[in-house]
């Protein structure tokens, strides 16, 4: 008979803890140079407005360079609504809303659209009459509403007229 040898599987080799503490410091290094790096300026991230160059070769930015970097405003103007108040009942009690908003418009079309801030007034009453309480727990409730309200207004104004809701007033007692 033949004698089997049994091989006893080696036992793996273990590592230590010399490597895990080297790469513990080498992030620690990377993450403050990285740091250090960006917030120095070594590395650009960030889109500046182009310096000129003098003759010398040192960079100086002038105050004309940092007017034609800002872009002109559009042409708007804005339209006061009046102040809604809307009461509503929820399980006996009784809350009021009170909003106010101004519209943002194109300059060319104020007129227009102050001529028909009486219908613009109804749908914003027939909208807010509609809400419930529960519509405002959520935390994104007047983000909500202002998209709903520019929605119908440009739909009663007509494209192009009003450019945005501003809230002025948004209370709930």
């Amino acid at each position: 008979m033949t004698d089997a040898t049994t091989n006893d599987p080696q036992e793996g080799k273990k590592l230590g803890k010399k490597p895990i503490i080297i790469s513990v410091v080498l992030m620690v290094v990377g993450g403050v140079g990285g740091y250090f790096a960006t917030s120095s300026g070594l590395i650009p991230i960030s889109r500046e407005v182009a310096t000129a160059q003098s003759e010398d070769g040192s960079r100086q930015q002038d105050a004309t360079d940092m007017v034609e970097a800002v872009e002109p405003l559009p042409d708007i103007d804005y339209v006061e609504l009046e102040p809604v108040v809307v009461t509503m009942i929820h399980t006996e009690q009784v809350f009021n809303l009170r909003f106010r908003a101004q519209l943002e418009v194109n300059a060319m079309y104020k007129k227009d659209v102050e001529k028909i801030t009486p219908r613009i007034i109804d749908v914003l009453n027939s909208y807010l009459r509609a809400l419930e309480i529960n519509d405002f727990k959520n935390g994104y409730a007047l983000t909500k509403i202002r998209a709903q309200l520019l929605r119908r207004f440009q739909a009663v104004a007509g494209q192009g007229r009003i450019r945005d809701v501003l809230v002025m007033d948004f209370t709930l007692n």
